[in-house]
């Protein structure tokens, strides 16, 4: 995926409110960024951090400028969560998954379960894959870990992927991980047990799981590698393998 849009490259000062963020550019001025994530991205917030920002070129929008990509320990991270469902569905229509290779068609944003709409919804005649992206930001000792802070509507989802299986669909979580410098994927039991619990529970009932690093610039996003899936009570015990 290639990021058309101009791109401001400066230093992070500190992320607040959630959706702000404060960026000094290499000219010395400091600019209020919108930050589009609504995690905790514990880990990459680093003060003083290179942070690169995307320019809407729309003078009249509150806050212009958006925060898309930070420098942690010496690997880019992408920590704007309107990108990864793009970055998967090309990834998907160049034939780079061969997990989900073979569909036909492939829609995104369709309305689905319990008033949510399914990230990317792949079909084959009558055959569906619903397919529910996550991105992943935070990563502890080379292991790629989510969710970053406790979610309910991420359990909301995994479930009504279960549901999707029931019905006779197959159903995807896909953990695009927003890094490439981890080796493995594992739930954070110890910022939501609940989410790592139910992630368990749904893959019992067939939901399947996939976890990809990604390949970041501060000018692309491409899907990178596959990561083992550990699902034991301590990292590294089991991993999980499926698709």
């Amino acid at each position: 995926m290639k990021i058309e849009a101009p791109l401001l490259r400066g230093r992070l000062l500190r992320r607040y409110k959630r959706f702000l963020a404060d960026v000094e550019l290499d000219s010395g001025e400091t600019i209020i960024a919108h930050c589009p994530n609504t995690g905790s991205l514990l880990g990459c917030t680093p003060p003083g951090a290179l942070a690169v920002l995307r320019d809407s070129q729309n003078p009249a929008r509150k806050l212009r400028y958006t925060w898309q990509t930070v420098e942690v320990d010496g690997a880019w991270v992408n920590v704007d969560t309107s990108l990864p469902n793009s970055v998967v569905a090309e990834a998907i229509e160049a034939g780079e998954l061969d997990e989900l290779a073979g569909y036909e068609e492939l829609r995104r944003e369709i309305k689905y379960g319990r008033n949510s709409r399914i990230d990317i919804l792949l079909e084959r005649g009558e055959e569906r894959c619903y397919v529910e992206v996550k991105s992943t930001t935070l990563a502890r000792g080379g292991v790629a870990q989510f969710p970053d802070a406790v979610t309910v509507r991420g359990r909301k989802h995994l479930l009504e992927l279960a549901d999707q299986v029931a019905a006779g669909h197959r159903a995807v979580i896909f953990f695009l991980v927003a890094r490439d410098d981890v080796e493995a994927f594992a739930p954070a039991d110890d910022i939501d047990p609940e989410y790592g619990a139910t992630l368990r529970e749904v893959l019992d009932r067939g939901v399947e799981a996939l976890a990809y690093t990604t390949h970041v610039r501060p000018d692309s996003l491409s899907v990178s590698r596959r990561l083992p899936i550990r699902l034991g009570d301590r990292l590294g015990d089991r991993d999980y393998i499926g698709a």
